[in-house]
């Protein structure tokens, strides 16, 4: 047997360890010279690993969601073709049960022998419980046999008088114990107990530890503010009316990515990657403003690279662009890596207020939240106008309150006069 042990590559760029996501092949099959074994996530980017060799698939390496280092076995590929497949185990033969013998039915004592009812004169014995349950009956207990010592009554004579004549039960205001034990029961409340595991790995994994290391080193404030997007909407409109069948239609983002370009020309502060191990805060002129997208895997933030170099329709179509190609797995490492700010947007499920996690190593991240027709007051008058929330966070080790409050007070300005946005 000829065995080739397919080692974990590596995929250059300084990478020491990839995560395995997901196997595209299983032990015993045939694999063909370059066909795809298995799915690697490196920082955020998943590669795809192919078979250098023909044969059949031999052993895995290890379980998807394990973290393996480069030259660490992968997969191990036997060459030779024409492995037999194991011959089936033997189906064994049902098992028959053993006959089940009858046993011997209990003997069953002789009931006592019951006494004849007691005289109209003279008072009936039994308990006070049997009384009560003689009075809601509507029992005469004078009329019941008893089969207690002395002729005291029992519960099962009263039973077995009432059963016996229903007429003269009267008073029946709760079941006797033996009724209720016949009575029909409701069904029981029957549903699904099962419970599903499910390991947290690939593009997941990557999400939730930089998550969690966003939050744990990064002291976040927000900061929220409404703005009056109506003027903007309405030049949006516009300019899809007239330009939208040849420049392509605009959405809100590449407008609110032009303000933001513009803000950060008088707040460059907010531009910038934090060192903290280092202790240096590094500032850029570009603006590479990441776009947090949502795609089936989870959330990705492919880079807009020199967003302040664009106009809003390649703006919009390269906002586009970066979209599909985080939706469709096709994103390449170096866009999705890089950003000096981030802009998130649920649009019409940005609710009214969110608090965004900032791009760890950026120290701000602008929020949008939906769009809303409120009544404002203009002039005096109760006016229709069409309202949105920024909700923004800040690094407070090196932004200011009053320093990110003016930076979305300047955001704000230019949506709300939108001839800024075009002014030099």
């Amino acid at each position: 047997m000829s065995v080739h042990v397919i080692k974990m590559p590596d995929i250059g760029e300084g990478i020491v360890e990839v995560e395995l996501v997901a196997w595209r092949v299983q032990p015993g099959e045939l694999v063909k010279e370059d066909q795809i074994l298995a799915d690697v996530m490196t920082d955020k980017a998943t590669v795809e690993i192919p078979s250098p060799v023909h044969g059949r698939v031999a052993e895995l390496g290890a379980a998807a969601g394990t973290v393996m280092r480069v030259g660490a076995a992968l997969i191990k590929i036997d060459m030779e073709e024409g492995d037999a497949a194991p011959a089936a185990a033997p189906t064994p033969a049902p098992a028959i049960p053993a006959p089940v013998q009858a046993r011997p039915a209990p003997a069953v004592p002789p009931a006592p022998p019951m006494a004849a009812p007691a005289l109209a004169h003279e008072r009936p014995i039994a308990s006070p419980s049997v009384r009560r349950q003689a009075w809601e009956l509507g029992v005469d207990l004078s009329q019941v046999r008893a089969s207690g010592t002395a002729g005291r009554i029992m519960h099962a004579d009263l039973e077995a008088y009432a059963a016996a004549h229903p007429q003269r039960s009267a008073r029946v205001s709760a079941p006797t114990p033996a009724a209720a034990a016949a009575a029909p029961r409701p069904p029981a409340i029957t549903g699904s107990d099962a419970v599903e595991a499910i390991p947290i790995i690939g593009l997941r994994r990557k999400i939730a530890q930089k998550m969690q290391e966003a939050k744990r080193r990064i002291p976040h404030f927000s900061y929220v503010e409404e703005v009056d997007v109506t003027e903007l909407e309405a030049l949006r409109q516009t300019l899809n009316q007239q330009h939208g069948a040849t420049r392509g239609k605009l959405t809100l983002l590449p407008l609110l990515a032009r303000a933001i370009c513009r803000a950060l020309r008088q707040h460059p502060q907010l531009n910038a990657r934090l060192d903290d191990e280092a202790g240096v805060l590094t500032r850029f002129d570009a603006v590479h403003l990441g776009i947090a997208t949502q795609t089936p895997a989870g959330l990705m933030v492919p880079v807009l690279r020199h967003a302040e170099a664009l106009d809003p329709w390649r703006c919009a179509a390269e906002i586009r662009r970066l979209a599909e190609v985080a939706r469709t797995g096709k994103a390449t490492r170096d866009e999705l890596s890089g950003s000096t700010i981030t802009l998130s947007s649920l649009g019409a499920l940005g609710g009214i207020v969110s608090t965004p996690v900032i791009n760890h190593p950026e120290v701000a991240i602008v929020g949008v939240n939906r769009i809303v027709e409120r009544p404002m007051l203009r002039g005096g008058l109760v006016v229709g106008r069409q309202m949105m929330n920024l909700s923004s966070s800040f690094d407070h080790r090196v932004v200011d309150g009053q320093v990110a409050a003016e930076f979305i007070q300047a955001i704000r300005g230019m949506l709300e006069s939108p001839a800024l946005l075009f002014v030099d």
